[in-house]
């Protein structure tokens, strides 16, 4: 069973609650970029994608590495088996819920039926 909060997740979700940082992660997804390229497509700052990037690095999603001047950003090897984990356990237990309140509802309708 997947903890309730684990720093794991926390680092993660935290991380991924942010659009840019999606953003970043698709991009990424495509190919490689260093900083100014991320900062350039995302129209920001050198130093606001520094600072998303170190996010998603602290996370394990992505990984830099100094080429010349320039830092190169790629997706970090990290997966995310215990997020999807997380995930999954909230979709069977919400799942679960409308399945028994469709029961619910559909037992109420059979006594409201006239018999006869």
């Amino acid at each position: 069973m997947v903890q309730l909060s684990s720093p794991t997740l926390d680092s993660t979700f935290a991380a991924l609650a942010d659009a840019t940082r999606r953003g970043v992660l698709e991009r990424l997804g495509r190919s490689e970029a260093s900083i100014t390229e991320l900062a350039n497509s995302f129209h920001m700052t050198l130093t606001g994608m520094k600072k998303h990037v170190g996010v998603l690095e602290r996370a394990g999603l992505v990984a830099t590495q100094k080429v010349g001047r320039a830092r190169i950003c790629q997706l970090g090897r990290r997966q995310l088996d215990e997020e999807a984990a997380w995930i999954e356990g909230r979709r069977r237990n919400w799942n679960a819920r409308f399945e028994a309140l469709e029961q619910m509802v559909d037992d109420l309708k059979q006594k409201e039926k006239p018999h006869g």
